[in-house]
């Protein structure tokens, strides 16, 4: 009979995860700002809310920040209802408006960071969101993790084929699991200019994890 390298599933065989984890600096920042507006009437409150993002884009095109970088993530207008006023078979009336209008802000550099928080509130921002760090380019990264992950279950697999006896033979199987993107981590701090609003991006993990099958 012909000769063929598959293995079938009832081969004897190891299965192991490794995981594998990458600590970097992060070099970009994610900012999320706006402006809400409140005016007794809807057209008012949205006007003025415009007139305020102008400002605010203006703002950001003066530090330096590219439009492309800037993206709307949540623009709204809702009505302001009278406080403690008794809603005995009626709806509360109506005593204003609101409009709110937020932008997510992509700034490559953390030195930069202080300074565009600084920009934006004197432009008139006053919702201010998190701030998530990250790293722009994170493949060389990841792709580390993921050797760290393989070579981690190869240390497990060899650990174990030791114990039981037996010769560990080839990878017949790998699968990936999910990838861990940054995640922050509060290593060491960062202060900006001292004009600017300290921050401290600290550091982010990138994880990897891979599940690698050994005939034995």
């Amino acid at each position: 009979s012909e000769e063929t390298d598959e293995v079938s599933d009832a081969a004897p065989s190891v299965t192991v995860t490794g995981t594998g984890e990458v600590s970097a600096s992060p070099d970009m920042a994610n900012v999320s700002a706006g402006v809400v507006t409140e005016s007794p009437r809807a057209a008012d409150a949205m006007q003025a809310n415009s007139a305020a993002m102008q400002k605010v884009f203006a703002a950001l095109d003066a530090a330096g920040i590219e439009r492309k970088h800037v993206q709307t993530s949540r623009f709204d207008g809702s009505p302001l209802y009278a406080e403690g006023q008794a809603r005995v078979r009626r709806m509360p009336a109506i005593v204003g408006y609101r409009a709110a209008n937020q932008v997510q802000v992509a700034v490559h550099g953390v030195d930069k960071v202080g300074a565009v928080l600084d920009a934006l509130v004197s432009a008139g921002a006053n919702e201010l969101g998190g701030i998530p760090f990250g790293i722009a380019e994170p493949a060389p990264r990841l792709d580390e993790a993921r050797r760290k992950a393989v070579a981690d279950a190869r240390r497990k697999a060899e650990l174990y084929a030791g114990a039981a006896g037996v010769a560990l033979g080839r990878v017949i199987q790998i699968d990936e699991a999910g990838g861990g993107g940054p995640v922050p981590v509060a290593y060491g701090r960062m202060m900006a200019e001292a004009a600017a609003a300290p921050v401290a991006p600290g550091q982010v993990d990138l994880s990897a994890s891979v599940t690698l099958r050994f005939a034995i």
